[in-house]
């Protein structure tokens, strides 16, 4: 099934704490002070909790319906960092290049979470 022996051998973790690294120095230093830290805020915790997540899970991997849960939050908040990337370029506070560097990334990582998920149910099911 999930051959890692750790959460940081898994490429949907490297990608994820990648991008939540980017993320938050973005929010330091492209976007207006008076979104830093309302936007800001929220872009910072939904992109780390998606590390975070995926970590949790990890670690509770024997327990599959846990693992399925957690991997099923990192989903989720991968879909808001999007919708908060897309709010701040709309509303003119995020350059579009910066947009472009990071929504493509975002993409990425959302459906690699996405068919990892998948595969962690399918082994779940065959077991």
């Amino acid at each position: 099934m999930i051959k890692a022996q750790s959460y940081r051998d898994l490429e949907i973790f490297i990608l994820a704490k990648e991008l939540a690294v980017k993320v938050h120095k973005m929010t330091l230093e492209a976007l207006p002070k008076f979104e830093m830290y309302e936007e800001g805020s929220q872009i910072r915790r939904s992109s780390k909790s998606i590390v975070s997540n995926i970590v949790e899970g990890f670690g509770r991997r024997r327990y599959k319906n846990e693992f399925i849960q957690f991997l099923t939050y990192s989903v989720a908040s991968c879909d808001e960092t999007k919708v908060h990337l897309e709010m701040l370029q709309e509303t003119g506070s995020l350059k579009k290049d910066i947009f472009e560097d990071l929504f493509p990334g975002y993409e990425e990582l959302g459906a690699k979470l996405f068919n990892f998920r998948n595969a962690v149910i399918r082994g779940h099911h065959a077991s």
